[in-house]
């Protein structure tokens, strides 16, 4: 039996769920000491009870993809009006490196794929199913290249496959990116950790987004009214564009034009018109989208579609998890610094190296929550994960596939 929650029931749940995983990351130490993000904890909890229910009382829920889709929006909207031309200079030569070493761990990830694929008898595009396209991409691009897979390439359940393979990388990235954090900062003493409350910490002039997400930030309703406008005229914006480019060359998936619409609203009101953008609020609304977006999707993971897995493509993927703990370790770590910023940048990218960006932010708000703030990392990440990501893996994907 299958129940359709619309989206009042759907956000009911998701703050259930939110509380939750924040109720166990603060009586569990584990969680609390590896920095695991707390929607992620309450998610996979409401995950593994969804997969009880299913098991043994055959019932399953779906939830509003709506809502869901409109919170991603959000969080989306709110890195790009978050991004003024002068806070993006400050990323300079570091994203440029970070680019580049993420980039290389792209080009990893197909190799260890299609490899332990071919090694196991598998067709080396399923290597590649449980590469990058999942992995790196997330589920959206798991569903559009799982389809090309599977009708052109005769990828049978390439689709299923590909969901499986996301939902794994969606859950391991939001695991993995606080404990190799925390290893490398004990390791080479970094930083030493700070009360877990920010609601006192004075806000620097020039943070960036998301930094602080437990500070308390006075807004008004007029400025509420204000950035919401601002956030629905960005995703209306994305959504034409996104319609206006299907089948173009400069197609892009609707959060980037909301990121791309977010930057250009952003820097026309501060620099041309000469307005004063209200962070405090995008802070607010983009923090709460965040968290919420996280919270839904793992509680709306099919957890059942790993059990159809094979045994060598969950071989693959425990590999391939391990794979990015070394290269987040020894590679993103050393090249971006070896310094605090730099382990923060590695849990970074665990978080989208297997799951998606908003698991990056999250992962990287939980190490700062508890080892202090890391500006470089706020505004690098979300630049990278939200946007410079996804053309690289596109490119790889396809030029991979044009040799097989």
């Amino acid at each position: 039996m299958s129940y359709q929650l619309d989206a009042f029931g759907t956000l009911v749940i998701a703050v259930v769920v939110l509380f939750m995983g924040r109720a166990l990351v603060h009586k569990i130490s584990f969680l609390r000491n590896y920095n695991i993000p707390e929607p992620v904890v309450g998610g996979l909890l409401a995950a593994l009870l969804a997969l009880a229910l299913y098991r043994f009382f055959g019932f399953s829920a779906t939830f509003s993809a709506d809502l869901q889709n409109t919170l991603m929006l959000m969080f989306f909207t709110s890195i790009g009006l978050s991004a003024s031309f002068v806070k993006l200079k400050e990323g300079g030569s570091a994203l440029i490196i970070f680019l580049l070493c993420v980039a290389g761990f792209v080009l990893v990830q197909n190799a260890v794929g299609m490899s332990l694929a071919k090694l196991l008898g598998l067709d080396p595009l399923v290597g590649l199913i449980v590469g990058s396209i999942t992995l790196t991409g997330g589920h959206g691009t798991a569903g559009a290249w799982g389809e090309v897979l599977q009708s052109q390439h005769g990828i049978q359940g390439a689709v299923v496959l590909g969901m499986a393979s996301a939902t794994f990388g969606l859950i391991i990235g939001g695991v993995i990116g606080g404990p190799v954090a925390k290893y490398l900062i004990k390791k080479h003493q970094l930083a030493k950790e700070t009360v877990d409350d920010e609601s006192g910490i004075p806000e620097p002039a020039n943070v960036a987004a998301f930094e602080y997400p437990k500070k308390t930030r006075l807004i008004t309703a007029n400025n509420a009214i204000t950035t919401l406008g601002m956030f629905s005229l960005c995703i209306f914006v994305a959504n034409l564009m996104a319609d206006f480019s299907k089948g173009q060359w400069f197609e892009l998936p609707t959060f980037v034009w909301a990121l791309a619409c977010g930057v250009i609203l952003r820097n026309i009101m501060e620099h041309v018109l000469k307005i004063n953008i209200f962070d405090r609020a995008i802070d607010v609304f983009g923090n709460a989208s965040l968290s919420l977006y996280l919270a839904m999707a793992l509680m709306s993971l099919q957890l059942w579609l790993l059990a159809d897995l094979a045994g060598p493509l969950v071989v693959i993927l425990l590999v391939q998890t391990l794979v990015l703990a070394l290269y987040t370790t020894y590679v993103t770590f050393n090249v971006m610094g070896k310094d605090y910023d730099a382990a923060v940048l590695a849990a970074g990218h665990c978080g989208f190296g297997m799951g998606a960006t908003p698991t990056a932010i999250a992962n990287i708000q939980a190490v700062t929550n508890t080892y202090g703030p890391s500006h470089k990392a706020f505004l690098i990440i979300p630049l990278c994960g939200a946007f410079f990501i996804d053309i690289i893996n596109a490119v790889v994907i396809q030029t991979i596939i044009k040799f097989f």
